[in-house]
């Protein structure tokens, strides 16, 4: 058996694919261990497909698998792990920012015991808005999620095959691989690593796309948003009742009349809290519907080597 298995997601990222494959060989290479590299092209609309194929050819360590559409990052990383055959698999992104040399500390770790090891970026060299919507995605993800997890871990993962078959194991519809691989447990750490900026290109992440994941993220875990929506009708409820004696009380006492624009704002509150609740149950409910259909969670259109 191999001893690493290197798994990095392409989309769009025809421009990077080059300077990701040479880095990586030679950082594997400078370690003396016998590796693979597992690009998985997640439905690209660029040249990255042709790139990987003619690299495959000069380069016997190299293996690409092509997905028949864009299913997503967390889905080409299980379908890269699927293809591994190493004892110990690091899951790396493709836009070099985590600097490779990093992966040497990972393997370090890995000698010590650790079944899994996490990264957390030292400092992040995203733009102000990324940074700020990620704090608030972390508040956010703390406040619903039914347990707790390190919300602020990096992409960059190295995992041995007994984790890796155990994620594999999963079935969830619904993938995070950086939360699903902090619940099937197993001895694990973190490590500091240090990010640096894009060096081609711009994110695929459009802003709907994030909010997406975000969404999926605060509902991926638990049903505590539902549990909070029951709470919050609650006590509006309380409000009202306490508010409808209070209205009562003032009439009799000096004939209070409440004007139709608190009326009207009271009405608008209910409604829109209303319209959430019912939005919340329908997320869940068509996680439901998603999962029970039971449809494969990629599939592969081409592989550049045989099985």
């Amino acid at each position: 058996m191999l001893e690493i298995s290197v798994v990095s997601p392409i989309y769009n990222g025809a421009l990077l694919i080059s300077d990701l494959v040479i880095g990586l060989s030679n950082t594997l290479d400078e370690l003396g261990v016998s590796y693979e590299i597992i690009l998985i092209d997640d439905g690209s609309a660029d040249d990255s497909w042709n790139k990987i194929e003619n690299l495959t050819h000069s380069n016997p360590y190299l293996k690409g698998v092509k997905l028949s559409r864009n299913f997503g990052q967390h889905y080409a990383v299980t379908a890269g792990l699927e293809y591994s055959t190493g004892e110990r698999i690091i899951i790396i992104d493709s836009d070099l920012q985590d600097e490779l040399i990093s992966i040497s500390k990972l393997i370090s770790k890995a000698n010590e015991g650790y079944d899994i090891i996490f990264t957390r970026r030292a400092k992040r060299k995203h733009g102000l808005f990324k940074r700020v919507s990620a704090l608030i995605y972390n508040k956010m993800f703390s406040l619903f999620a039914g347990k707790s997890y390190g919300i602020d871990l990096n992409s960059l993962v190295c995992l041995n095959r007994k984790a890796a078959n155990a994620y594999l194991k999963l079935s969830d519809f619904d993938r995070l691989y950086i939360q699903m691989l902090q619940w099937i447990g197993f001895k694990s750490t973190i490590v500091e690593v240090q990010h640096r900026p894009r060096a081609v290109g711009k994110s695929t992440y459009t802003f709907w796309s994030l909010l997406k994941i975000a969404i999926q993220g605060w509902t991926f875990h638990s049903d505590k948003l539902l549990r909070y929506s029951i709470l919050g009708g609650f006590t509006l409820s309380a409000i009202s009742i306490f508010v409808s004696l209070l209205v009562v009380v003032l009439y009799f006492i000096d004939g209070f009349q409440p004007g139709w624009p608190s009326l009207f704002l009271a009405i608008l509150f209910t409604s829109g809290l209303i319209l959430m609740s019912i939005g919340v149950t329908g997320i869940y409910i068509g996680k439901i519907f998603t999962q029970v259909k039971n449809r494969p969670l990629f599939l592969v259109e081409e592989l550049t080597f045989e099985q």
